[in-house]
């Protein structure tokens, strides 16, 4: 058993396109499968084509979350609906190829427990190009760890990986960091990427950055040991600096203390300060989110066979 896995939003025009060269890759692969949509709250008609799609298609699943929770946390919802002993995870915009599923899968067959889809020629805008490098750079330095900005979600995972992800209990979702840190024998393949075939991408730049915000602060503490390392040199210049100028008043140097310097001093280490602060007040922030263990995606309505 097979599940294709594909989180939707807004995409009621790019669905049975979607669904139909599914069905015609996992027929030519010969295995049983099943394909799992779920809807995060779309503000389009996406469910309702879910439901017509699911009234005539035995392979599919529809589900719908009770609010937008947003694409990750819509991917989780998807593995625990998944019975398949391989999960592929595909976008539902097309730019992830259908087609490619049956070298993901011969390649999984050699041994491998993942098999991620590199896209070598990202047929993205160039906002969305230089955004993706910039939040895997930043991300990779802060979390000290290496995710390539060519790989996404597109992949075949193996179902004891999808168990591993699973059990992770984190409360902020971010599929490609769960997958590399799983860890697992792993490898990547080039696939060819395609151009959205309706609509634009929901990822604005606040958007991205508000992930990047929330995935680094969930997973890495090194943004702390960061500004601990920052006020340790801070208060070192602070002493050097102090000794100078105990020097240059005992020699005479200075003859009047300056008002300028003890005022500024005071404000640029108030403002390290508070910055410590603030940095501490958001992990402590996280924990508590953490702590009330919520739910991540809540199922509204389900049309399953």
């Amino acid at each position: 058993m097979i599940s294709i896995i594909s989180p939707v939003y807004r995409a009621e025009k790019i669905l049975p396109t979607l669904v139909s060269e599914i069905d015609s890759v996992m027929t030519k692969i010969g295995e049983k499968y099943e394909i799992i949509l779920v809807d995060d709250r779309s503000p389009d008609n996406s469910w309702e084509v879910m439901q017509s799609l699911a009234a005539n298609n035995s392979n599919l699943k529809v589900f719908r979350l009770s609010r937008n929770f947003g694409q990750h946390p819509t991917i989780i919802a998807g593995l625990t609906k998944a019975s398949g002993d391989w999960v592929v995870v595909m976008d539902c915009d097309m730019q992830d190829q259908p087609k490619e599923i049956e070298k993901l899968y011969s390649k999984a067959l050699e041994g491998y427990d993942v098999v991620l889809a590199r896209r070598e020629l990202r047929i993205d805008s160039f906002f969305k190009r230089l955004s993706s490098k910039i939040f895997y750079k930043v991300f990779n330095y802060l979390a000290g760890i290496e995710i390539n900005n060519e790989i996404a979600n597109f992949g075949i995972y193996k179902r004891k990986v999808v168990n591993s992800v699973l059990n992770i209990n984190d409360s902020i979702k971010f599929f490609p960091l769960f997958i590399n840190w799983v860890g697992y024998k792993t490898i990547s393949v080039s696939v060819e990427h395609s151009s959205r075939e309706e609509g634009k991408s929901s990822y604005s730049m606040s958007r991205l950055i508000s992930l990047a915000f929330d995935v680094i602060i969930s997973f890495s503490d090194k943004p702390l040991k960061i500004f601990v390392g920052f006020g340790s040199v801070i208060s070192l210049l602070a002493v050097l600096v102090g000794a100078y100028f105990m020097v240059s008043y005992f020699d005479g140097s200075i003859t009047e203390p300056g008002f300028s310097s003890l005022i500024l001093s005071i404000w640029f280490l108030s403002g390290v300060i508070i910055s410590c602060i603030g940095i501490v007040g958001i992990y402590l922030g996280k924990t508590f989110n953490q702590t009330k263990n919520r739910p991540v995606f809540i199922i509204d309505e389900n049309n399953e066979h």
